[in-house]
């Protein structure tokens, strides 16, 4: 594993992103670990977090123009990841962003930041995905431009398959894999949990209940 993967891992359980222990998710599920992004809320903590994604970028050789982050969760991660790619590879990337609503005044449009337009190749950065939906609500908009999609740079993959509302039941395929089954978009995730369980970051009191829970819920 790479090492920025567990210096990454460290960094979610040192800020409390990543917790052990008895969880109930939206979905309903009863989940032995749980991650709760919104912890990271301090400029030092923001400023790690955009160098854990420009290591994943670099690492996965990914050649963006621009940093999309999708309103409203991803605007400051698109600023700290263009910022980390500058700090530590010295690569100065645009970064933008799309507006809930078309602003009908002033510059209007519906996007904030560096200039999108035909074959700009946009690397977009979310935290985690459970459904797609945000994914799904931006795309047309960037593809309404003509912008070239490289890739979508997540922080954490659960790998878990997704419940599916209209019948109950649990699809094969994890929210990942159906992001990249239904957009055709490469995902990138700093770290999936089996990283992190081979991190051996997970305490060995809950181990057991992790292992059972990939066992029940992990995609195929």
């Amino acid at each position: 594993m790479s090492n920025y993967k567990h210096e990454f891992v460290k960094f979610l359980i040192d800020g409390g992103v990543l917790k052990f222990g008895e969880f109930t998710l939206k979905s309903g599920r009863g989940s032995p670990y749980f991650l709760n992004m919104g912890n990271i809320a301090s400029g030092a903590s923001l400023s790690k977090l955009g160098g854990f994604y420009a290591d994943c970028i670099e690492s996965n050789n990914l050649p963006p123009d621009v940093i999309f982050g999708p309103a409203y969760k991803g605007i400051p991660l698109a600023a700290a990841t263009a910022s980390g790619l500058y700090s530590l590879y010295q690569k100065d990337i645009g970064f933008a962003f799309d507006r809930k609503e078309t602003k009908d005044h002033g510059e209007g449009g519906v996007f904030v930041g560096s200039s999108l337009s035909a074959g700009t190749r946009v690397v977009i950065v979310d935290d985690v995905v459970t459904s797609g939906k945000a994914l799904g609500e931006v795309l047309p908009k960037l593809r309404g431009v003509d912008a070239d999609i490289a890739g979508f740079v997540i922080a954490v993959d659960r790998q878990e398959v997704g419940a599916r509302p209209a019948d109950g039941a649990d699809s094969t395929c994890s929210a990942v894999q159906q992001i990249e089954k239904d957009y055709g978009i490469k995902v990138y995730s700093i770290v999936s949990l089996s990283d992190i369980i081979d991190s051996g970051a997970v305490p060995q009191e809950h181990l057991q209940a992790v292992m059972s829970y990939r066992e029940r819920y992990g995609a195929k």
